[in-house]
């Protein structure tokens, strides 16, 4: 049985979907069996993955909406497989409002995928919303990126309230998986200061790789690639191959 790990932050340009998408590839090429549902509207997701988003038959719109079976809709690429999003999602948030399990329309439409996959990447929008609430409803933990700045912690107590609510009353097995500490500078000392105080703030929760600013990162999406196909050299590429095997080693001792 996979598990579902959303990938959230409600701060937005903290590399969340850059971090979605190159686990995906990185621990594809592990081995891995691995599925990136791409739950935001931008589908930066899908395309980061190299779906064309104007030419796909079936959406994750289609499955939470309209009930359309979710491996209809999955694109299997070099990189892993994609469960891609369109801009119609953008408005699925107000067509929630009046279903009945709003918030579960997610989890039910991912059950069946579980038994097929190692492991399911929900790449969730950059703010705590319906959308974001069904990722969270449906998966077995969250990994949060952070951006090693100035107001990295900001925002991150209204997350944690949220995940205790959502633990609470919506999804007792909800857990924290990992904290991805990204767009690291190694030249500053703050951004050490930063790193440092996202350890002490989740001891034991941090991964020990740490993602740098890198140009190839950020140039890889205008390629349609993962960074690992775009320049497998680049520090970017390193960085998030070494976190595919910590997270890799973890699946394997739970």
């Amino acid at each position: 049985m996979g598990k579902i790990i959303a990938v959230v932050n409600q701060k937005g340009g903290v590399g969340k979907t850059t971090t979605a998408v190159n686990l995906t590839a990185a621990l594809h090429e592990l081995g891995l069996k691995v599925l990136l549902v791409d739950f935001d509207p931008q589908a930066n997701a899908t395309s980061g993955m190299g779906v064309d988003k104007r030419k796909i038959k079936h959406s994750v719109y289609d499955i939470t909406i309209n009930g359309t079976p979710a491996n209809k809709a999955i694109v299997s690429t070099k990189y892993g497989d994609v469960l891609p999003a369109s801009s119609d999602l953008a408005g699925a948030t107000v067509e929630l409002i009046n279903a009945e399990h709003r918030e579960r329309q997610l989890d039910m439409a991912l059950t069946d995928l579980k038994k097929e996959y190692d492991l399911i990447f929900v790449d969730c929008p950059p703010s705590l919303e319906l959308l974001t609430l069904n990722g969270l409803c449906a998966a077995d933990a969250i990994l949060v990126p952070v951006q090693c700045e100035y107001y990295a912690l900001e925002g991150l107590s209204d997350l944690m309230g949220t995940l205790r609510m959502v633990k609470r009353k919506l999804n007792p097995r909800l857990e924290i998986f990992g904290v991805a500490l990204t767009m690291f500078d190694g030249r500053t000392n703050f951004s050490t200061q930063v790193a440092q105080e996202v350890r002490r703030h989740f001891p034991g929760k941090v991964f020990s790789t740490v993602i740098p600013r890198n140009v190839r990162l950020a140039e890889a999406p205008s390629h349609g690639i993962p960074v690992t196909a775009y320049d497998r050299s680049s520090r970017g590429s390193k960085a998030y191959m070494a976190m595919a095997e910590e997270i890799k080693t973890k699946l394997m001792k739970a």
